[in-house]
């Protein structure tokens, strides 16, 4: 695929094509970037916006990542000792993961958040943008708790630190447009030009087909979770043989499938006796699919392969954690 598709594929939204073409016809050195508030176990919506980043770095492009420490004070996720801790552990698995470490830095946001220059464009923001304004952003993130100052302070950080990281490029879920946006809109203002955005899925809840998978909410896969976890959670997902024709109801069976395993590997092999039809192979999502709903492709035979492939990404991250844990 030419270096356009790289960079785009797999995401819902991309602001603007026409920046983002731009970066594509010259990607070398370009710096791209996600930011994780430390949690200390990589789930499957970290590793969603992972794979994008490892494609961006297949393009050429240097990937920042922000181990956003003060954004997880803000947020009461404990001390920065603490915080600090849960962040290295996360390094160690992007890095187990796949990212190449050559063309990774790993930025902690005290770093330069603390910076007198820092915090007087972050007051900056603060005077130029309306309470409001600062709450649809942040209403996405926050997911229903009662708001804090903090939390309103937490998205103008968000934006500023696009022009900080010195960044041609922001990735980010579909849930941090609101703040890309914001971004877009208020960077000017003080004097910095806007960037590009690319925003990927979020996979929908793995028992249900609705709303998104949440390592809060209802269950998800993550690098905590041992071959017969994730063998266990991917057979009991929901995976509908056909689509829903309401469209209310997405298949997390499919999503993970196109998101997470044909992005990571040349082909999909499905083991099958041969008194069911015999091994199948893929070597695209679309097919895949389309087989699962025409019948050729049994649910059972979808999840434990899906299951199957998982486990491979995940193996890595997961014997880091336990290195890191054993120390």
């Amino acid at each position: 695929m030419d270096t356009q598709e790289l960079l785009t594929r797999n995401v819902d939204e991309v602001v603007t094509e026409e920046e983002v073409a731009a970066i594509a016809a010259d990607p070398a050195g370009k710096r791209a970037y996600v930011g994780y508030e430390p949690s200390g176990v990589l789930h499957i919506g970290h590793l969603l916006t992972a794979n994008k980043l490892i494609d961006l770095q297949e393009a050429g492009m240097e990937v920042v990542v922000l181990l956003a420490d003060v954004h997880a004070y803000l947020n009461g996720k404990g001390t920065f000792e603490e915080i600090r801790e849960t962040a290295e552990q996360m390094r160690a698995q992007f890095l187990a993961y796949g990212l190449d470490e050559s063309k990774t830095e790993f930025v902690y946001g005290s770093e330069y958040q603390l910076e007198e220059d820092y915090v007087l464009d972050l007051h900056e923001l603060e005077l130029s943008t309306t309470l409001s304004r600062a709450q649809r952003a942040m209403a996405e993130l926050q997911g229903g708790e009662t708001a804090k100052v903090s939390h309103v302070v937490y998205p103008l950080m968000q934006a500023l630190d696009i022009e900080y990281l010195d960044l041609d490029l922001a990735v980010g879920g579909m849930d941090q447009r609101k703040v890309h946006m914001l971004m877009r809109e208020e960077l000017p203002g003080l004097g910095y030009e806007a960037r590009p955005c690319l925003h990927t899925p979020i996979v929908a809840d793995l028992t249900t087909g609705e709303g998104k998978m949440s390592s809060s909410e209802g269950v998800t896969i993550s690098m905590e979770d041992s071959t017969a976890d994730i063998e266990s959670k991917v057979n009991s997902a929901f995976c509908p043989p056909t689509r829903d024709p309401e469209g209310d109801l997405e298949n997390p069976v499919l999503e993970l499938f196109e998101y997470h395993v044909f992005p990571r590997f040349e082909s999909v092999l499905v083991e099958r006796p041969e008194k069911y039809g015999g091994d199948l192979e893929y070597s695209e999502y679309e097919d895949l699919a389309a087989d699962l709903e025409s019948g050729e492709l049994h649910p059972a035979d979808a999840k434990g392969t899906l299951a199957t492939y998982l486990d491979e990404l995940i193996a890595p991250g997961r014997a880091a954690l336990r290195e890191i844990r054993q120390d």
